[in-house]
């Protein structure tokens, strides 16, 4: 009989114990999978996040940078409104290449005359915008019209109908941007000039109508000239120009960084406990077993079997059942973070994309090594001190 064959046939034979080791190699795999794919799903959706915003700086309204990072990160709807005339003033600042204007909107909740509710607008102006366009330009090969938006990955137009209402304004989706696993992916990017017909036609059509201060904007999108420091440029921001916040893109996010640093914590030290006690349970179960079968074992190295045979047989058991428990709760994770991402993303308060199927792959492959690591050093003292007793006293036991 094969090594693998008696190890199955002892599997099978033990219920109880190979379902305990089963279930902590679930445990175990699960568990290093979570922590890995929640880990570097956030700070790569960061990553994206940041490269999207395709600006060195941000100057928002003084006082409206943590809402303006909470609508980009987590498509939480804001609106916050300074003097149009602050473009004209951070693009003469010292070492400013170009600036771009943009405005942050709302749909409205749960209306009639909107087809979402609370999804996050930002409208820029393309005469001046770095931003979007050149994204526009290699997917759709031009710039958007009236009444046309490019929606993230999340965004689409309802069953049934030719285009997107909002605020009773029918719009066009001409494209969707890769996702990012953060707000954007629920966002709509449209002109300025769609964005004042839109608001023109709420008027009248809208239960609420959109309203947009005149000569205002929401934000300032800067790109500073090649070789200069940004962050000296926004200090000279800072100082220079009043009423305003400049954001480094650098600096971005830091709330939701200092969250996800908070919940890498949380989550290591859990898996650390989580092999801690598993380890100890899974050497308690085979000291157990191996008590068990101390005259079963004691006949099979009377047989003729070597200590190294018996050692191998026990250590072929944990592994299979490090294997499938590994697989199984690979699995699983897989399955419950697809299916719940969203309210994964809700409950921690951080952005979240699954990771690329290399990484992915990496991951899985990870967390069934700790499973089968974990496992192997648990049943290895037990295996090894069974393996190693005289056979006549296994047998007189």
């Amino acid at each position: 009989m094969s090594l693998i064959r008696l190890a199955l046939r002892n599997i099978a034979g033990n219920t109880f114990r190979s379902f305990v080791v089963l279930l902590c190699a679930l445990l175990i795999s699960g568990m290093a999978l979570t922590t890995g794919m929640i880990l570097f799903g956030a700070d790569n959706s960061l990553r994206l996040a940041m490269d999207r915003l395709g600006a060195d700086i941000i100057v928002v309204p003084e006082g409206a940078a943590d809402r303006v990072e909470s609508a980009l990160l987590m498509g939480r709807p804001t609106q916050s409104w300074m003097p149009a005339s602050v473009v004209d003033r951070v693009a003469a600042a010292m070492d400013v290449q170009a600036v771009s204007p943009q405005l942050y909107l709302a749909t409205l909740s749960n209306a009639s005359c909107c087809t979402v509710s609370d999804m996050f607008l930002i409208a820029y102006d393309p005469r001046t915008d770095f931003v979007v366009t050149p994204w526009l330009e290699k997917t759709i090969g031009g710039v958007l019209r009236l009444g046309e938006v490019i929606g993230g990955a999340d965004v689409f137009v309802p069953a049934g109908e030719e285009g997107i209402k909002l605020y009773g304004y029918h719009v066009a989706l001409k494209a969707k941007m890769e996702p990012t696993g953060t707000g954007l992916d629920r966002s709509l990017f449209l002109t300025i000039e769609t964005a004042q017909e839109m608001a023109r036609v709420s008027r009248i059509k809208a239960e609420k109508p959109l309203e947009i201060p005149q000569n205002s904007v929401s934000a300032v999108m800067v790109k500073v000239r090649p070789g200069c420091n940004p962050r000296a440029v926004a200090l000279n921001i800072l100082v220079h120009i009043s009423g305003v916040t400049p954001i480094l893109s650098p600096d971005m996010f830091q709330s939701q960084r200092k969250e996800l640093t908070a919940l890498r914590n949380g989550v290591v030290m859990a898996l650390i406990i989580t092999l801690v006690f598993s380890v100890l349970l899974i050497g308690l179960v085979f000291s157990m077993a191996a008590n068990e079968r101390r005259r079963e074992l004691g006949v099979l190295r009377a047989l003729g079997a070597t200590r190294s045979f018996v050692f191998q047989v026990l250590l072929s058991e944990a592994g299979l059942l490090a294997m499938y428990g590994g697989v199984a709760g690979a699995a699983l994770t897989i399955l419950a973070v697809v299916l719940f991402r969203k309210l994964i993303i809700a409950t921690l308060g951080i952005p979240f994309l699954v990771p690329a199927l290399p990484m992915l792959a990496a991951l899985i492959l990870g967390g069934l090594a700790c499973s089968l690591l974990t496992v192997m050093l648990a049943a290895m003292l037990p295996a090894y001190r069974i393996s190693h007793e005289d056979p006549s006293i296994a047998m007189r036991e």
